[in-house]
């Protein structure tokens, strides 16, 4: 059950980037940001009342609170990274990084991994790292190298915080339920959107990306569902794994519904998840 959740997890934040990736193509990142933020909690604040009755405590509460301003800061700086370094380093140094951190954190609070598991990770890591990758060929020159450069340590920060907001959720109590996820999304949207007016920035988004803003951020919170459902189900470890193999669900709806051809990098990445699957399920 946590190996589906997991991935349903992945699916929905792949799915989610991809409609916000659309979305930044007609609008400033930060008003995107902003409004699919403010949408997820829309969604969030419809779902919980159907759910079963939880109890949280302040305790509970700061955990999430905790988790969505790392989170709503390090989705910052990873946009920042790719928008002045180089893609193929920025992704996959920020999604391995929240892995290691994450991995670190469940190590600290008891996660013990088989053998079996413990490769499954190290495959999707790899994968994680082959998926990112562009196919572009490498060319050694100043200016890339200069780019590598400016987008390296906003990729370790965004990774540092990414990692902190899967730890997170795991110190919540699970008789919380989905609750701590309101003061995250509220941290988150705060982080945000204090940047934003820092910034001076008009919230303005265009009227065609308003749809894809509005399911990117209904997707998202449905993702942070199925991660804090994932993380108490198991090891922290596991979860935070198979959640970071979002960027296969991106680069799969950008093959079907864009056209964009897949490299042999990336298809040897897919492959590598779909072991690391395998064997982290046999472990």
């Amino acid at each position: 059950m946590q190996i589906l959740l997991a991935l349903l997890a992945a699916t929905f934040y792949g799915s989610a980037d991809f409609l916000g990736g659309l979305a930044t193509r007609r609008s400033s990142v930060l008003p995107v940001m902003i409004f699919s933020q403010l949408a997820g909690l829309t969604t969030l604040l419809f779902v919980l009342p159907v759910l079963p009755a939880a109890t949280a405590t302040s305790r509970d509460f700061a955990w999430g609170a905790m988790a969505g301003g790392a989170l709503g800061i390090g989705l910052m700086l990873l946009y920042q990274g790719l928008a002045t370094g180089k893609m193929s380093v920025v992704a996959p140094v920020t999604a391995v990084l929240a892995v290691v951190v994450s991995a670190a954190g469940g190590i600290l609070i008891g996660d013990r991994l088989s053998v079996s598991a413990f490769a499954g990770v190290a495959l999707a890591i790899t994968a994680i790292m082959l998926i990112s990758q562009d196919g572009a060929p490498k060319k050694s020159t100043g200016g890339r190298g200069c780019a590598a450069a400016q987008g390296f340590a906003p990729a370790l920060s965004a990774g540092v915080l990414i990692g902190v907001f899967f730890t997170a959720f795991k110190q919540t109590d699970p008789a919380s339920g989905l609750l701590p996820l309101v003061p995250a999304r509220l941290a988150s949207l705060i982080a945000v959107g204090a940047v934003g007016l820092s910034r001076r920035q008009a919230f303005r988004v265009g009227p065609d990306a308003v749809w894809l803003i509005v399911f990117a951020g209904a997707l998202d919170i449905f993702a942070n569902m199925f991660y804090v459902l994932a993380t108490r189900q198991g090891m922290l470890t596991i979860a935070a794994t198979l959640t970071s193999l979002y960027p296969a669900s991106t680069i799969l709806l950008a093959r079907v519904v864009l056209g964009e051809r897949l490299h042999r990098i990336q298809i040897a990445g897919l492959a590598c998840a779909g072991l690391g699957v395998v064997l982290i399920g046999a472990g």
